[in-house]
């Protein structure tokens, strides 16, 4: 079976339900100035995109495939503004328009190889030479919980760290060499590990790499 590249199905439905809980890194964030213009790629319900304005930051911007949770962010966070996203990756921008852009927790919940690569060229279309990319998401955990469902998932989707949640997605956990090759055209800046919480509530380590756009 084919790794699925497109779960946007998922995300208007049971996944509107999770909650997310990667935290900012302080001192990343204080990188950018506050006037900066930023985008929050795969934004839910506007959590992480919140926490920007909160911070002072003053041009935010939050997009997602799920209508239901853009909806959300709407209601909830009127400092910012929100899109849906209709033909993911693409963005309806020009060429170089944000200075920082965070992808948090969203490479796991797209799967494929080529998907990953595709939405990674967008994020390098519409950031500017120098911009920054935090990028918060999972490398393959030790845990014998999840080493068990990569082995179980792995003859039918070809690719270890790939595995079915239950509820209906499809997700990945990525080895670090991937990481390095998907975000190839950007420079690595720092990388972070932190103990976080899985949208299903579950303890997990996040790996957090901070890029800049060349």
């Amino acid at each position: 079976m084919s790794i699925p590249d497109d779960q946007s199905a998922y995300w208007n439905s049971t996944g509107t339900g999770k909650t997310f809980g990667h935290p900012l890194h302080p001192g990343w964030t204080a990188r950018i100035d506050r006037g900066a213009a930023l985008l929050d790629y795969g934004c839910g319900y506007g959590r992480l995109a919140g926490d920007l304005a909160g911070l002072g930051f003053t041009d935010v911007e939050g997009v997602d495939v799920a209508a239901e949770s853009v909806a959300r962010a709407r209601a909830e966070q009127p400092a910012a503004r929100f899109d849906v996203l209709t033909d993911p990756p693409r963005l309806d921008r020009p060429d170089a328009s944000y200075d920082a852009a965070f992808l948090f927790a969203v490479l796991t919940c797209v799967p494929g190889d080529d998907a990953q690569r595709a939405l990674v060229a967008e994020l390098h279309r519409v950031l500017r030479p120098g911009a920054l990319l935090q990028v918060s998401d999972y490398c393959l955990q030790p845990d014998e919980r999840n080493r068990e469902r990569y082995r179980r998932f792995e003859s039918r989707y070809g690719r270890f760290g790939v595995f079915e949640t239950g509820d209906g997605a499809v997700c990945r956990h990525h080895t670090r060499a991937w990481l390095g090759e998907l975000f190839g055209d950007f420079d690595a800046v720092a990388e972070h590990e932190l103990p976080v919480l899985t949208m299903n509530g579950r303890p997990a380590v996040a790996t957090r790499l901070l890029f800049a756009r060349r």
